[in-house]
Parts: structure tokens; sequence; C-alpha cells
């Protein structure tokens, strides 16, 4: 199965308004938007669902205490300077981190290399803040919304040293297959924001989307596979081994990494 969103730990919560469109848990400017790119209306099938679930008070803290300064909305309205906003560092891009616990190690582990990390659940938002927070990071800032508007609204051509696409969903059943955020289409788009040489790493334990990956990515003309022979990857030890990860192991999935070179 595809590793599951990890819970948020317990303790006091603080609830969120109703999940209706434009409703808000924060004031303008002090936390994230539950619709930051309302204005595009965009009649495309999305590869996510927007989760409004119960969000803690340490999360909403961290929200409240950090967004204006470490998170941003897509709202498609500005293009970001990548190179100001993480002081020259080199950028990757990760789409989809769930709790933020895999990204704050790795952004822990690799201080020079800044980590632009995209979700839309207000929990994960909160939660990596506040594991940024206590551990000190300053190469993580937090996006909310679409990554596909962030990629053509809001970077630049070239702008991105690397992307990481781990464990999206599957969309198992077939009539969702076109649900699937790597497809020909959205690789074509990323291409033109990442570097020549940059690297995209997916990684997921669901063997029929493994499968699909690598079909597309390999017959994609905008990269190459990293591995001499084909196939999919070993898992490089920058890529934590996450609780989940480990139990899926423990009970025989198979996790397939893919690395792909931009040509």
């Amino acid at each position: 199965m595809s590793e599951p969103r990890e819970t948020a730990p317990p303790g006091p919560s603080v609830h969120p308004a109703p999940a209706r469109r434009g409703s808000r848990m924060f004031a303008p400017g002090e936390g994230p938007s539950p619709d930051p790119a309302g204005s595009h209306h965009e009649r495309r099938i999305r590869s996510f669902q927007p989760r409004r679930s119960r969000v803690t008070a340490g999360q909403a803290e961290a929200l409240l205490k950090l967004w204006p300064s470490w998170g941003l909305d897509i709202d498609g309205q500005r293009v970001l300077d990548l190179k100001e906003m993480f002081g020259g560092l080199p950028v990757v891009l990760e789409i989809g981190f769930g709790m933020g616990e895999a990204t704050a190690q790795m952004a822990a582990d690799d201080p020079d290399t800044g980590i632009l990390a995209v979700d839309v659940h207000t929990p994960g938002q909160g939660n990596l803040l506040g594991l940024a927070d206590r551990l000190g990071l300053s190469n993580v800032r937090v996006a909310n919304g679409d990554a596909i508007i962030l990629l053509r609204e809001m970077l630049t051509p070239d702008a991105l040293d690397g992307a990481r696409v781990y464990f999206p969903d599957p969309w198992p059943k077939k009539r969702h297959h076109k649900r699937r955020l790597i497809q020909p289409e959205f690789l074509t788009l990323l291409a033109t924001r990442m570097k020549p040489g940059a690297v995209l790493h997916c990684a997921t334990d669901w063997e029929p989307y493994a499968e699909q990956m690598l079909e597309v990515l390999s017959a994609h003309p905008d990269f190459e596979n990293t591995v001499p022979d084909g196939g999919y990857a070993p898992r490089p030890a920058f890529r934590p081994l996450t609780r989940f990860e480990g139990q899926g192991l423990d009970k025989g999935h198979v996790v397939h990494d893919l690395l792909f070179r931009r040509k």
C-alpha cells in the first residue's frame, strides 16, 4: 500500500472551520489560506485532495508563529526569487511531505541545500514548521497549494537543483490513474524549472505505480535514468526510512526508488 499520512501526535486540538470554500482557520497573513489560488478556477484533473483534518495546539502555534516568515501560499500572483528566499543555497522542490518528519531530517542532514516543501495538509504544514523551529533549521520553506501552479507561474526556468516526489497518492483504481502526478505533461513542465543535470527522485511502495513511473520517465525526452542499465535505483542514504515505510517493509512491501536526471 502507499505510505499513509502520519497521524498528529496526541494532545490538545484546534478544530478548523467547516471545510467549505474560503473558510479560514487563521486571519489573512497569519497562516495558510484554505484556497490560495481560488481565482484560477482551473478545470483540471488534480492529483491531490486538500485535507483540513485535526490540527493540534502545537501545530496551530507553529503556523501562527512561523507562517509569515517561513510559509507561502501558492496563489500564482508572483514569481519567487529562490536565491533570496534561501540565501543563495541550491534548492530542491519536494512535492508532498506528509507530516514532514523525513523532510526535516533531510534538511538537518544537509544544511547547505534549501528545501521548498509543498503540501495541502494543514496539520503536516504545522508539524514541519514546528520541527524546523525546534531543530534550528533555516533551510526549509513550506508552500501551501497546487504544485502545478507553483511550477508554471511562480518559478523561473532552471530555478531548481532537484525535485523529490516521495510516496505520492497512487490512485489505485484504474479509472483514477489519470489523477496520478507522474505523467508526461507534468514531467515536461517540471523539466523546464530544473537545471540541466538536476535529479528528480521518486519513491513509491505501490508496484503498479512504480512500473508506470519507470515507463513514463524512461520515455520522456527531457530525462535520463541515472541507473546505467535502466530500472530502479537503490534507496539513497539521504532518503530517510520513515517508521511507516519500515512497517511496510516488515509486511513484505517493496519500495522502489527512481532517480532520473534532467538532460
